[in-house]
């Protein structure tokens, strides 16, 4: 009768030479076995697990942090258009100043080519043969003489017209140079300006979503709050009578503004100019402390990016950013850099 060996059992040890192995975990077929049943409930449903939208505060942090960083460029732009038009007047005035060489030239050089048309055609050669072939020989020294002085003067038209046109041209090579650099720099503002306004109307559409348009608060008291009299009170309650009018990039009124642009205009009331740009603004003027702030004073922001007036009692005036409107705001609200008074 055959021997059967004994089965091992599982709640003992197996010897070495029937080692059983352990079984196999299931998690991952029950793992999987969920995703494929969450996956057939999405298809059969159309619904995704809910995820969070951002709440209106933290939209509105994305909107600031984004603009933060735009407004440098919308400075920059500012100031290079600025360049831009000063350098169209600058060309501008160098081709007025050029006007009464380039008319000499082509005087000088239309009398060349009238010299150049009658030797083509033969007229000047018939001339000199007539008087070489005449009169006695003391005629025909005096014709020579005045055959070379003849010649001379015809030398001389030429070589004062090529003189003029070389000084022409050597006066031009600023001037062309300067076209040129204007067609660039233009083309760059003009890519710029696109990129610009792509990001403006997003952060705008962002903000109506959210209902973040500026809220009807422009005004938080009195403005100006300090009665100081002179050009300072002028420039002040100019500001304050912009208050309530729509941000919009590069604007200096008189509908809309941006926070330079909103600076600029109010000096200018007073006869004062001023760069269109919140860092050259900074550096063209007399620089205050936080003790000596008066109305119509600038406070500078975000790296001089950003700019707005002291109207007194704490606050400013300022245009903030797109989808906004001038308005008050407490002067600590925000990086303060400086403090300026143009003079």
């Amino acid at each position: 009768m055959a021997h059967t060996a004994p089965r091992p059992r599982f709640d003992q040890p197996a010897s070495a030479g029937h080692r059983i192995a352990a079984p196999r975990p299931r998690r991952p077929l029950i793992t999987a076995a969920l995703a494929a049943a969450a996956s057939i409930a999405v298809l059969l449903t159309g619904v995704t697990p809910a995820v969070a939208e951002p709440s209106v505060t933290e939209i509105e942090k994305q909107i600031d942090t984004a603009w933060n960083k735009l407004e440098p460029v919308i400075e920059q732009y500012n100031a290079t258009h600025e360049d831009l038009v000063a350098k169209q007047k600058q060309a501008d005035g160098l081709a007025k100043q050029l006007q009464p060489l380039q008319l000499q030239v082509d005087l000088a050089m239309g009398k060349v080519g009238q010299f150049a048309a009658r030797t083509y055609m033969g007229n000047t050669t018939s001339a000199v043969n007539a008087i070489l072939s005449s009169g006695s020989p003391t005629q025909l020294t005096d014709q020579l003489e005045l055959l070379a002085h003849f010649a001379k003067e015809q030398r001389n038209d030429v070589q004062a017209a090529m003189d003029l046109r070389d000084q022409l041209a050597a006066k031009k090579a600023p001037l062309d140079a300067l076209i040129a650099q204007l067609a660039k720099t233009d083309a760059e503002l003009a890519v710029k300006k696109k990129q610009i306004n792509a990001e403006v109307d997003r952060l705008q559409a962002l903000r109506v979503k959210v209902g973040g348009n500026g809220d009807g608060n422009f005004r938080l008291g009195l403005c100006p709050t300090e009665y100081t009299g002179g050009k300072q009170l002028t420039v002040a309650k100019f500001a304050c009578a912009q208050i309530g009018k729509r941000y919009v990039w590069g604007a200096d009124g008189p509908d809309t503004y941006d926070c330079s642009g909103l600076m600029l205009a109010a000096w200018a009331k007073v006869g004062v100019s001023l760069p269109h740009n919140a860092a050259r603004q900074y550096n063209t003027m007399r620089h205050v402390s936080r003790s000596q702030l008066q109305p119509g004073d600038l406070v500078f922001y975000n790296g001089l990016a950003h700019v707005g007036m002291y109207v007194g009692g704490g606050f400013v005036v300022h245009a903030p950013h797109t989808g906004d409107h001038v308005r008050m705001k407490k002067i600590d609200d925000g990086s303060i850099v400086g403090y300026g008074r143009p003079d």
